[in-house]
């Protein structure tokens, strides 16, 4: 997209609200982004904080304890066991690191990225071992299972669409996230 075709404009909505509104024309069409300090950013979002405070804790439980549901042990080759565990630790600790990036957004939206594209993944795993050893008598686990799996990839297609338009701002010329403000 040539840089021609970019307008930018950014209006503050207030102090204490401390929100950064975006406003990117281009080639005729609009896009609005509203960003935030990690506060906001994360407020608002308390479904995917929980999921990822919830998840290394599982992953420690399954680790401390040494269990494992049943269906994973049936299902799952001991070196995907290992994964699939310490995988839970590290997506929650990821997904944390990103949405409390202290540093640039475009940092900080990379991390959580990273975290729910393997969110995703492990949720996936479980619910194949789930269906695969339990069948029919596993449609509500595994629905609820494949939910945070959906879920998790469809929050990482807004990240992708987030990054994006970070990129076309930066190619503009325009800061979306002033010094200090991050």
């Amino acid at each position: 997209m040539p840089l021609d075709d970019v307008v930018v404009g950014m209006s503050w909505l207030g102090r204490r609200a401390g929100w950064l509104r975006v406003h990117l024309m281009c080639a005729g069409w609009g896009e609005e982004c509203v960003m935030g300090n990690f506060y906001e950013r994360t407020s608002h979002r308390l479904y995917e904080f929980v999921v990822f405070v919830t998840a290394p804790v599982c992953g420690v439980l399954l680790v401390a304890l040494n269990v494992r549901p049943q269906s994973v042990e049936v299902a799952m080759p001991d070196a995907i066991k290992v994964c699939w565990e310490f995988g839970l630790i590290v997506v929650g600790v990821a997904g944390l690191l990103g949405m409390f990036w202290p540093g640039q957004l475009g940092t900080g939206l990379g991390i959580e990225l990273a975290a729910v594209l393997m969110l995703g993944a492990i949720a996936a795993m479980y619910v194949v071992a789930v269906l695969a050893v339990a069948g029919g008598q596993a449609v509500v686990a595994a629905s609820f299972v494949g939910a945070v799996a959906v879920g998790s990839w469809l929050r990482s297609a807004e990240i992708v669409r987030s990054l994006r338009l970070l990129i076309r701002l930066h190619q503009a010329g325009a800061d979306p996230c002033p010094e200090g403000q991050t």
